[in-house]
């Protein structure tokens, strides 16, 4: 007498398609923000407080602290991590103005949260080399404009620094040009932060970024460091710089991308679905 098995005919099960919530967007977000600030913000602590290291060190470190906040949020938002990039991404790739503040919320709160870690973690060593907490260790935490460096050129330079950021990104996440190859554009634009903070990175120390300065600068400013907010030079306020700056460098590097490349891509390729930084292909 034979038995027959009662699932040998039933038809194979599809894996379901889940699609994140925005919950989950922007806990991606979130997440893949902290981490790259945990690294970022750890390695300045490290050089300047621990005594530890080089301006090589500091630009790795950011570069991987990108590479690895990429893979983390990747897969679930294409990882903006970064207003300026979220922002042009509204304008030019179709992204949801809707969903442009709680990802930038979103960004915040991970480097805020991040750069609170490294602020305990490195409190001892902080205290060691400074114990009352002025700008000599600020920038730890948060830019601030090189020595002989005005404001206006600190500005200008958050512009161009970003610019070159989002331009990169896009020639990068775009199909239809000659995008890297499976799992390697978190990699490759890592490596874009390394070299923006080489070349761009002693006038204003490459913040290129709103939420990874300015989420750090409040951390700094609720454990200590009463004049986070201002440049230590003139007591100007400067926290605005690498907010608005760096907003109006990605808007200016996502036109030219449109401008100058993408509007002259062959069409052989299908494109990725708007507003979304290509991290898997």
């Amino acid at each position: 007498m034979s038995h027959s098995n009662s699932t040998a005919s039933a038809p194979p099960q599809r894996a379901v398609q889940r699609n994140p919530t925005l919950t989950g967007e922007l806990l991606a977000e979130f997440a893949g923000t902290a981490i790259l600030i945990l690294f970022g913000v750890g390695v300045v602590a490290q050089v300047v407080a621990g005594q530890n290291g080089g301006d090589d060190s500091i630009h790795w470190a950011w570069g991987l602290g990108v590479t690895f906040g990429i893979y983390v949020a990747g897969r679930t938002t294409g990882a903006h991590l970064n207003p300026a990039v979220t922002i042009a991404l509204a304008v030019f790739q179709g992204f949801s103005w809707k969903k442009v503040l709680p990802y930038s919320v979103a960004q915040f709160l991970g480097a805020l949260v991040a750069a609170l870690v490294v602020r305990w973690v490195y409190a001892d060593a902080i205290a060691t080399v400074d114990p009352d907490t002025t700008s000599a260790t600020q920038g730890i935490f948060s830019t601030l404009p090189g020595e002989g460096v005005s404001i206006g050129t600190a500005f200008l330079d958050q512009v161009v620094g970003t610019a070159i950021l989002v331009f990169l990104i896009f020639a990068i996440s775009q199909t239809r040009a000659m995008p890297p190859g499976a799992n390697l554009a978190p990699f490759i634009v890592g490596l874009v932060v390394v070299g923006i903070g080489m070349a761009w990175g002693s006038n204003a120390g490459y913040a290129i970024n709103p939420a990874r300065d300015f989420g750090p600068r409040v951390a700094s400013w609720l454990t200590g460091y009463s004049t986070a907010m201002r440049e230590p030079v003139g007591n100007q306020f400067y926290f605005w710089v690498p907010i608005v700056a760096p907003v109006l460098g990605g808007l200016i590097g996502g036109a030219l991308y449109k401008v100058l490349v993408e509007r002259h891509l062959p069409d052989e390729d299908a494109a990725e679905p708007e507003g979304r930084v290509r991290t898997d292909h």
